[in-house]
């Protein structure tokens, strides 16, 4: 299982060889995650996947990227960074997916989260619509 900790500035350069190993995820550059909210797994001394969060009202947030390295994709390292967003925001979360990314879409509805919406022509390269998705913890 790996180790959910808070984003540190050595952290970056990891984030983005995940992101851009990672085409299905929003491309950022990687120093614009120092904005928000952003955990890392780690599994040993290796960044495996990160997420990105913000609060969008007292209520609300929006997780705005999540990636996991090729080398740790099908181990939970999703799963747990989404367990710890959902813990760490005690609301209602959205998202957007790609329309084509079946692999997020099934993990998210996993976990609770329920498609309630689409935003046509969203993402750029390629032009895709996005799956807009909603979790309400408790």
């Amino acid at each position: 299982m790996p180790v959910i900790r808070r984003v540190e500035a050595g952290d970056f350069a990891e984030i983005a060889a995940i992101q851009a190993a990672s085409p299905e995820a929003a491309q950022w550059g990687a120093e614009s995650y120092a904005l928000y909210d952003v955990w890392v797994a780690l599994c040993g001394n290796r960044v495996a996947g990160f997420l990105a969060a913000r609060s969008i009202d007292a209520g609300e947030c929006e997780l705005l990227n999540l990636a996991v390295s090729p080398d740790f994709r099908r181990q939970g390292v999703a799963r747990a960074l989404i367990q710890a967003l959902t813990r760490g925001y005690q609301r209602t979360i959205f998202l957007e997916v790609r329309e084509s990314n079946e692999a997020a879409r099934k993990l998210y509805k996993s976990m609770g989260f329920q498609e309630i919406g689409t935003r046509p022509a969203y993402y750029d390269f390629p032009p895709e619509a996005a799956i807009v998705m909603k979790f309400h913890s408790c």
